[in-house]
């Protein structure tokens, strides 16, 4: 027979397989000792469907498609384990099975409902996605693709499925040897509680510190030894890693290198400013390379009287403004914190950063975010003895800043509010997230009436919090004394929103009246909406400002609100974010 001939045979078959697939929609497995190679349950996977469905509803930041098939892969299969638990419950509970003919004609109305509405709920996603686009500013993307994402959800489900299943195997297959040694109900205790320890011990130990942590912390050690193309060495003593400083070129680190190479020069701010200007001192003090953090109780204490005396070699302390400024976990200072100072102020600034770790930002967060507090309150501490120090009338403007864990770094540094103002001259925080301690406090003891994403403490006495400055900061009309603190903070930021609470609890965010640029048709679901909400910190730098976790030229109005030198005017201010734009 030929192969045309077998190919029409088995198309003249089709349709009787067909028939009898659909007459009998699922496969009965020939032993309960099969526990891998088994038909789904029914009850798990609707669970898993709904899950799935939940999970294509928008969140805080547009997605693209194969992120998407990544929360709906892990998402359905945390809903088929709560879903195969319900039914194991059910089955125990239950006085009858039901009949063979129940289970075909409800597996039948699975395969004619589920697909095709998750096939159109993905599709109605698309339209929401647009819209979610269109709030933020960015250009419409016709790339949703529905059946691809349910294909990948599908896949991704499967496996970790099949994942779940094989340990529940091997777990049988221990209890059944302890069983021959032990009592039976000794045995099944035993045998769950070392298959627990076991898993645990693997994802912690194995998949997590030295799968995911170690490769991670050494793709960034071999980052931090790379000078980013375009980045020189500066000429000017007036900065950390010169010819002239106190901390080498190589130990700035990456991140350390790319912030001190970018200083810039006077002719520049010169131009962008029409006045004249000096040059900046920028002070940025790491222990050394990634080889100097392995201690995970490190202190900083040596490290921030280094940084005091490169301030005292710069001769920092003379000049208008001194601002320290918190570092993310890999050593990055945020530019837009730090330069709007530098030519408002003519170069007469000069700003001071410590690093405590080499991790990226997720990392760190992880696994030494108590070391972003210890550096950032060392060097707060020694900078505020050496300022204090001081005649009052030769003090610099003392000021703070920092940008998402810089910010919780800096917050946490000072731990309240009255500290904060009472030790500075004003700060300006960025994308802090939940877990600061000031930023939490205004949130939670804001005024009655105003949102969570837009609080009002105090009646604006001190602290103010904007999205977009032009209006929010004029807001209330009362009187804003000084120190002043300025909190940017964009209602769709997921950094900021994030938190396991999430898990289980509503957020107030999603509480009426929404952010403005919070889709109206966001939900919130039980486990769902934090799983959505962790992707959506991958995306968050992806959308313009202020959106996401992108605060652009916001720093520009939140300094000049602050710290604006004398003769400052609004339309400096403009003039300038113009120039942060280029």
């Amino acid at each position: 027979m030929t192969i045309v001939d077998r190919a029409r045979t088995r198309l003249g078959r089709l349709p009787s397989t067909v028939a009898r697939i659909a007459r009998r929609p699922y496969w009965e497995r020939p032993s309960p000792e099969w526990l891998v190679r088994r038909w789904p349950d029914l009850n798990a996977t609707c669970v898993a469907a709904v899950f799935f469905w939940f999970s294509v509803t928008p969140t805080l930041v547009p997605r693209p498609w194969y992120l998407q098939g990544v929360v709906g892969g892990i998402t359905a299969v945390i809903g088929y384990a709560l879903g195969a638990i319900l039914s194991t419950l059910v089955r125990a509970l239950a006085w009858r099975t039901p009949a063979a003919r129940v289970r075909t004609r409800c597996w039948q109305a699975f395969f004619l409902v589920v697909p095709a509405l998750t096939l159109v709920l993905v599709a109605a996603s698309s339209v929401a996605q647009q819209r979610l686009r269109a709030l933020q500013g960015l250009p419409p993307d016709h790339a949703w693709n529905p059946p691809v994402i349910v294909l990948m959800a599908v896949a991704l489900g499967g496996l970790l499925l099949v994942v779940g299943r094989a340990v529940r195997l091997a777990t049988r297959a221990l209890i059944r040897g302890l069983d021959r040694r032990l009592p039976r109900p000794v045995a099944v205790a035993s045998g769950l509680l070392i298959s627990g320890v076991l898993v645990t011990a693997g994802l912690r130990d194995v998949v997590y510190e030295r799968g995911i942590v170690d490769v991670a912390a050494d793709l960034a050690a071999q980052a931090d030894h790379i000078t980013k193309p375009g980045v020189v060495r500066p000429r000017t003593p007036l900065v950390s890693g010169s010819a002239a400083s106190l901390v080498t070129w190589d130990d700035l680190g990456r991140e350390g290198r790319t912030y001190i190479g970018s200083v810039p020069e006077p002719d520049r701010i010169e131009r962008e400013t029409g006045r004249p200007a000096v040059q900046p001192i920028r002070v940025y003090v790491s222990p050394g390379g990634p080889e100097a953090f392995a201690d995970a109780a490190q202190e900083f204490d040596d490290d921030a009287r280094l940084a005091v005396r490169e301030l005292e070699r710069t001769r920092a302390f003379e000049r208008k403004v001194l601002t320290i400024a918190g570092t993310t976990g890999s050593g990055w200072v945020d530019e837009s914190l730090v330069r709007p100072l530098e030519y408002m102020y003519g170069g007469d600034t000069a700003t001071v950063s410590l690093r405590y770790s080499y991790f990226p930002s997720w990392l760190s967060y992880l696994v030494d975010k108590d070391k972003a507090v210890r550096a950032s309150r060392a060097l707060a501490k020694a900078v505020h003895e050496r300022w204090s120090a001081l005649p009052p009338d030769r003090r610099p403007r003392l000021l703070v800043t920092g940008e998402s864990l810089g910010a919780y770094a800096i917050e946490s540094s000072y731990g309240s509010l009255r500290r904060l103002l009472a030790e500075t001259d004003g700060a300006l925080l960025a994308g802090t997230p939940d877990f600061s301690p000031i930023s939490s406090e205004i949130r939670r003891r804001r005024d009655a009436g105003s949102p969570v994403w837009r609080p009002q403490y105090q009646r604006g006495r001190n602290v103010r919090v904007a999205q977009f400055p032009d209006r929010d900061l004029s807001r209330p009309p009362d009187e804003w004394l000084r120190p002043r603190v300025v909190q940017l903070l964009n209602a769709s930021d997921p950094v900021v929103w994030w938190t396991t609470d999430l898990i289980l609890r509503s957020p107030e965010w999603l509480e009426d009246p929404l952010g403005p640029d919070i889709s109206p048709l966001m939900r919130w679901f039980p486990v769902v909406t934090f799983w959505q909400v962790t992707l959506d910190m991958a995306m968050a730098y992806e959308v313009p400002a202020p959106h996401g976790h992108h605060y652009g030229t916001n720093p520009v109005e939140g300094w000049a609100a602050v710290a604006a030198p004398d003769g400052w005017t609004a339309r400096d201010t403009a003039r300038l974010k113009t120039a942060m734009t280029r």
